[in-house]
């Protein structure tokens, strides 16, 4: 097995970025609602994100950030709907990063290429990056 460095615990774990949709268009904000946000299923599989997964979201035009949940919309319809409470922090046609974590130990860090997905003003993918050609990586 091979040593760690000195200080570094072996069953520390790091939470680090797995996937993020950028500037994605609010279609639609619905207060009643059990909560969550609704993300068109193709924009899901081009990132991996997974209905039910945890997410943090950061509104580009009023800086609010929160938390919520994924729930799968239908294909194509380019859907982001912020639902429940989270919908009185957001407008229709603000741009959101949309960002799932994962946590791994260190050296999993290391290998980890986060799944970016850049999205059009209709919410259609434009260009997948790899973890590699992200700024600072």
């Amino acid at each position: 097995m091979e040593s760690q460095p000195e200080g570094q615990d072996n069953s520390m774990l790091l939470k680090v970025l797995r996937s993020k949709i950028h500037r994605a268009t609010i279609t639609e904000a619905v207060v009643d609602y059990v909560g969550s946000i609704t993300i068109d299923r193709r924009l899901l599989s081009a990132c991996g994100m997974l209905p039910g997964e945890c997410v943090l979201v950061a509104d580009l035009t009023n800086a609010a950030r929160f938390e919520t949940y994924v729930v799968a919309g239908p294909p194509g319809s380019g859907t982001i709907c912020i639902n429940g409470a989270a919908a009185r922090l957001v407008n229709v046609g603000d741009l959101a990063i949309i960002m799932a974590f994962a946590y791994v130990t260190p050296e999993e860090a290391r290998d980890l290429k986060p799944q970016v997905v850049l999205v059009d003003e209709k919410n259609r993918v434009k260009e997948k990056l790899d973890g590699a050609s992200m700024p600072g990586a």
